[in-house]
């Protein structure tokens, strides 16, 4: 597993992450199952959000339940949760207030003192940056949270927070995968008219994150689009899931890992959230961690997805 000093904080993180959404049924034995397949491939950062469950907290606490970890086998995991999503709505909430609740909720339900990363949970149009300063001010001090970030934010949206947030914004959780890659695509077509890659939509967000040592985790790394179902294996893909199968035959790997490699061997050095429940997939996706696609593979894979080349 490909490890790397995350800027902004004193973490030292591997490249893939598990996702925790989906664990709300989960037994105490298929929990513990999915974190120990994951930390045996040497993923031990873990992805949480207020909402994920029901009810709220709910994949946190069980979570905790399954896992009941000891101060020292804490220490061994960076945990990170998510706040600012209201379910009842939904509607998105970055008050001073909101956000201090979430994590005194998410401390309680994961049964912790401290959260190492928290990200605020897509944009809030109604934000007051003051607000979310004073709250992140208040968590800092009181060492609940180590470190800040977001998730599906601009530019601009960021350069607001950072407008009066002290603590550098250290991540930004962004969709990414090999078919809903337009962070990536629209630079590669830039000023190109009349094609609908070349349009700019996010203000150029993953130039962004690396100009200013914002870390991009990559989140939905095997799924077509929006939560419509997987490309590998579909049918949507014939010609993406070929140059998929000749590459997992020539580096002997499962298909999830071309997947995971063709987001970890860009330059950016992003992370990808997992977001599967199934033991073997996420053994499968570790492999992908430092894998070693060459431009031309990685192109092909870019090609092939549907995206131009010019």
């Amino acid at each position: 597993m490909k490890t790397f000093p995350m800027p902004g904080t004193d973490l030292v993180v591997p490249n893939v992450v598990l996702g925790l959404m989906r664990i709300q049924d989960k037994t105490d034995d298929e929990v513990r199952t999915l974190v120990s397949t994951a930390r045996d491939a040497g993923i031990t950062f873990l992805d949480h959000a207020d909402v994920y469950g029901t009810p709220l907290h709910g994949c946190e606490r069980r979570f905790a339940e399954a896992l009941r970890l000891t101060p020292s086998e804490r220490e061994g995991f960076v945990i990170q949760t998510k706040a600012g999503i209201v379910p009842d709505g939904p509607y998105f909430d970055f008050s001073y207030e909101h956000i201090v609740e979430s994590v005194n909720g998410s401390l309680e339900a994961l049964g912790t003192d401290y959260i190492d990363i928290l990200l605020l949970h897509r944009p809030d149009a109604l934000v007051e940056p003051e607000e979310v300063a004073r709250a992140f001010d208040e968590l800092a001090a009181a060492g609940k949270v180590r470190s800040f970030g977001v998730s599906n934010q601009t530019p601009g949206q960021i350069d607001l927070l950072r407008k009066f947030v002290t603590q550098p914004i250290v991540a930004n959780q962004l969709q990414l995968s090999i078919t809903h890659a337009p962070i990536v695509a629209q630079g590669v077509a830039s000023n190109m008219q009349a094609l609908d890659q070349s349009i700019g939509r996010d203000g150029g967000i993953l130039d962004y994150c690396r100009l200013h040592d914002i870390t991009v985790q990559a989140w939905s790394p095997f799924q077509a689009g929006f939560f419509d179902g997987p490309f590998l294996g579909s049918e949507r893909y014939p010609e993406l899931n070929a140059v998929v199968d000749r590459l997992k035959a020539k580096y002997d790997v499962p298909a999830e890992a071309i997947a995971v490699a063709w987001i970890t061997r860009h330059p950016a050095q992003m992370q990808v959230v997992l977001g599967t429940t199934t033991p073997e997939r996420v053994a499968a996706a570790a492999q992908g961690s430092d894998l070693p696609l060459t431009r031309a593979e990685w192109y092909e894979l870019f090609r092939a997805a549907g995206y131009t080349v010019p």
